[in-house]
Protein backbone atom coordinates (compact mmCIF):
# COMPACT_ATOMS: atom_id res chain seq x y z
CA UNK A 1 0.00 0.00 0.00
CA UNK A 2 2.55 2.09 0.61
CA UNK A 3 4.39 1.88 -2.37
CA UNK A 4 1.02 2.80 -4.28
CA UNK A 5 0.24 5.75 -2.10
CA UNK A 6 4.15 7.18 -2.94
CA UNK A 7 3.41 6.47 -6.51
CA UNK A 8 -0.12 8.04 -6.43
CA UNK A 9 2.23 11.46 -5.28
CA UNK A 10 4.95 11.27 -7.59
CA UNK A 11 2.17 11.38 -9.81
CA UNK A 12 0.32 14.75 -8.54
CA UNK A 13 3.82 16.16 -8.20
CA UNK A 14 4.77 15.32 -11.91
CA UNK A 15 1.43 16.48 -13.30
CA UNK A 16 2.13 19.98 -11.10
CA UNK A 17 5.82 20.25 -12.58
CA UNK A 18 4.34 19.49 -15.92
CA UNK A 19 1.66 22.81 -15.51
CA UNK A 20 4.83 24.80 -13.98
CA UNK A 21 6.68 24.56 -17.09
CA UNK A 22 3.50 24.77 -19.54
CA UNK A 23 2.71 28.00 -17.47
CA UNK A 24 6.70 28.99 -18.00
CA UNK A 25 6.52 28.21 -21.67
CA UNK A 26 3.59 29.92 -22.58
CA UNK A 27 4.82 33.16 -20.85
CA UNK A 28 8.14 32.98 -22.71
CA UNK A 29 5.99 32.81 -26.30
CA UNK A 30 5.98 36.02 -28.63
CA UNK A 31 3.38 37.27 -28.24
CA UNK A 32 2.91 35.56 -24.07
CA UNK A 33 0.02 33.73 -23.74
CA UNK A 34 -0.71 34.91 -20.23
CA UNK A 35 -4.26 33.77 -19.49
CA UNK A 36 -3.05 30.56 -20.02
CA UNK A 37 0.28 30.90 -17.92
CA UNK A 38 -2.28 31.84 -14.92
CA UNK A 39 -3.91 28.86 -15.24
CA UNK A 40 -1.54 26.26 -15.91
CA UNK A 41 0.50 28.32 -12.56
CA UNK A 42 -2.94 27.75 -10.50
CA UNK A 43 -2.98 24.17 -11.59
CA UNK A 44 0.78 23.54 -10.26
CA UNK A 45 -0.31 24.93 -6.98
CA UNK A 46 -3.13 22.07 -6.71
CA UNK A 47 -1.66 19.49 -7.61
CA UNK A 48 0.69 20.24 -5.36
CA UNK A 49 -1.44 20.41 -2.18
CA UNK A 50 -3.40 17.15 -3.73
CA UNK A 51 -0.51 15.28 -3.25
CA UNK A 52 0.20 16.77 0.22
CA UNK A 53 -3.32 15.03 1.10
CA UNK A 54 -2.82 12.15 -0.83
CA UNK A 55 0.67 11.09 0.94
CA UNK A 56 -1.60 11.63 3.89
CA UNK A 57 -3.79 9.14 2.54
CA UNK A 58 -6.65 11.49 2.69
CA UNK A 59 -9.82 12.01 0.67
CA UNK A 60 -8.76 14.45 -2.38
CA UNK A 61 -11.77 16.72 -2.86
CA UNK A 62 -12.79 17.56 -6.43
CA UNK A 63 -12.30 21.53 -5.62
CA UNK A 64 -10.32 23.87 -7.68
CA UNK A 65 -10.57 26.21 -4.92
CA UNK A 66 -7.00 26.51 -3.71
CA UNK A 67 -8.10 28.11 -0.24
CA UNK A 68 -10.23 25.04 0.74
CA UNK A 69 -7.16 22.53 -0.48
CA UNK A 70 -5.04 24.96 2.18
CA UNK A 71 -7.56 25.04 5.05
CA UNK A 72 -7.65 20.85 4.51
CA UNK A 73 -3.59 20.26 4.65
CA UNK A 74 -3.66 22.60 7.23
CA UNK A 75 -6.01 20.31 9.35
CA UNK A 76 -2.77 17.80 9.98
CA UNK A 77 -0.11 20.21 8.91
CA UNK A 78 -0.36 23.90 10.26
CA UNK A 79 2.35 25.49 8.34
CA UNK A 80 0.73 24.68 5.03
CA UNK A 81 -1.08 27.78 6.12
CA UNK A 82 1.60 29.72 4.93
CA UNK A 83 0.29 29.38 1.20
CA UNK A 84 -2.93 31.05 2.05
CA UNK A 85 -1.77 33.97 0.14
CA UNK A 86 -0.97 32.60 -2.52
CA UNK A 87 -4.03 30.34 -2.70
CA UNK A 88 -6.16 33.23 -2.44
CA UNK A 89 -4.13 34.93 -5.44
CA UNK A 90 -4.06 32.10 -7.64
CA UNK A 91 -7.48 30.22 -7.13
CA UNK A 92 -8.98 33.10 -9.51
CA UNK A 93 -7.51 31.86 -12.41
CA UNK A 94 -9.43 28.18 -12.28
CA UNK A 95 -11.90 30.11 -13.97
CA UNK A 96 -11.12 33.80 -14.73
CA UNK A 97 -8.28 32.10 -17.18
CA UNK A 98 -10.42 29.45 -18.59
CA UNK A 99 -13.27 30.95 -20.40
CA UNK A 100 -14.58 33.93 -22.14
CA UNK A 101 -17.11 35.16 -20.20
CA UNK A 102 -14.45 35.71 -17.36
CA UNK A 103 -11.66 36.91 -19.95
CA UNK A 104 -9.87 39.02 -19.15
CA UNK A 105 -6.34 40.46 -20.43
CA UNK A 106 -3.45 40.12 -18.07
CA UNK A 107 -0.62 41.64 -17.77
CA UNK A 108 2.76 39.61 -18.39
CA UNK A 109 4.16 41.18 -14.88
CA UNK A 110 1.15 39.76 -13.70
CA UNK A 111 1.38 36.01 -15.49
CA UNK A 112 5.24 35.83 -14.42
CA UNK A 113 4.03 36.64 -10.37
CA UNK A 114 1.58 34.03 -10.70
CA UNK A 115 4.40 31.24 -11.79
CA UNK A 116 6.67 32.42 -9.11
CA UNK A 117 4.11 31.77 -6.79
CA UNK A 118 3.48 28.45 -8.65
CA UNK A 119 7.14 27.50 -8.32
CA UNK A 120 7.58 28.98 -4.75
CA UNK A 121 4.43 26.10 -3.35
CA UNK A 122 5.80 23.63 -5.64
CA UNK A 123 9.11 23.84 -4.05
CA UNK A 124 7.70 23.52 -0.71
CA UNK A 125 5.71 20.98 -1.13
CA UNK A 126 8.44 17.89 -1.71
CA UNK A 127 9.90 19.12 0.98
CA UNK A 128 6.92 18.44 3.53
CA UNK A 129 6.37 15.19 2.30
CA UNK A 130 10.14 14.55 3.26
CA UNK A 131 9.42 14.93 6.34
CA UNK A 132 6.42 13.31 6.61
CA UNK A 133 7.90 10.34 5.27
CA UNK A 134 10.26 10.12 8.16
CA UNK A 135 7.86 10.84 10.76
Amino acid sequence: MADALQLAVGRWLTKAANDLRTAEVMAAQVPPVTDVTCYHAYQCVEKALKALLTQENRHVERTHNLRRLVALCAKTRPEVSHLEAIATELTDYASQSRYPDDWREIPLEEALAAAQKARVALEWVPTRLREGARA
